[in-house]
């Protein structure tokens, strides 16, 4: 039986980084950690890191390279720990020496100190149909296709993929979250923390089993977050990232 993973006090959380041409400060925030000018005990991060990054689509690769670098050098020195999005899935290969977890995998179950987490990106509990699309969409033999396709287009499909990407306003406020998220999840989940993030909103709600965080996306405000808990913090210290402080 695998041993449920520990998520360590000082482990730096990101969320929602969407990494792209315009949304460039993620890069700058993984070359303080590279050179230890931020200094994690863990780097735990929560999906859609990258705004496009699929493992079997090496154009998606080029833009981020120096990032998947960057991820590659940081799994050498402390623990990575990567939950696939929606915007990243498929990244075993792209990242040999970080834990990947695959939607299939989440919420994955880790242990705090004597308090139960459990921890997922967030594109889950979705409607059949959705559920359907992301397993397509995930299929290596599916990916292999839409790569020649876009090969064949000139890079086409990721190029409206991007262009689309980029005028979304991912940092709307979800109206009703609270309602949302009780019929979602009460009930179905025992632990003392179920933390995602996905839906951008940086709110904490109290359920009956246990407290809900849905973490704010750094490519937002750069927000990031530290594990920490004292009878001031519930469990995460907020910060915002600013190059050079």
């Amino acid at each position: 039986m695998q041993k449920e993973p520990e998520i360590l006090e000082g482990a730096f959380v990101v969320a929602d980084a969407h990494f792209s041409y315009e949304r460039p400060l993620f890069l700058d925030f993984l070359k303080e950690i590279n050179s230890q000018t931020l200094r994690p005990t863990q780097l735990i991060l929560m999906g859609d890191i990258f705004d496009s990054l699929f493992g079997e689509i090496p154009s998606t690769h080029v833009f981020n390279q120096e990032a998947i670098a960057l991820i590659n050098k940081i799994s050498n020195e402390i623990e990575v720990l990567y939950f696939e999005g929606n915007h990243d899935f498929n990244l075993s290969e792209v990242f040999p020496n970080v834990k990947i977890f695959p939607i299939s995998s989440q919420p994955l179950t880790c242990n705090y100190k004597d308090k139960r987490v459990l921890l997922c990106h967030g594109d889950i509990e979705g409607a059949i149909g959705y559920k359907i699309y992301t397993k397509i969409i995930r299929n290596h033999y599916v990916l292999i296709i839409l790569r020649v396709i876009d090969t064949l287009l000139n890079n086409g499909i990721l190029k409206r993929l991007d262009k689309y990407l980029s005028q979304k306003n991912d940092c709307k406020e979800f109206i009703g979250l609270e309602s949302f998220m009780l019929r979602r999840l009460e009930g179905k989940y025992r632990c003392d923390y179920f933390v995602e993030g996905h839906f951008h909103q940086n709110k904490m709600i109290k359920m009956r089993d246990f407290i809900y965080i849905n973490l704010g996306a750094f490519a937002c405000n750069q927000r990031y977050f530290i594990v920490k808990s004292t009878q001031h913090i519930e469990l995460f210290e907020e910060k915002i990232f600013s190059k050079g402080i």
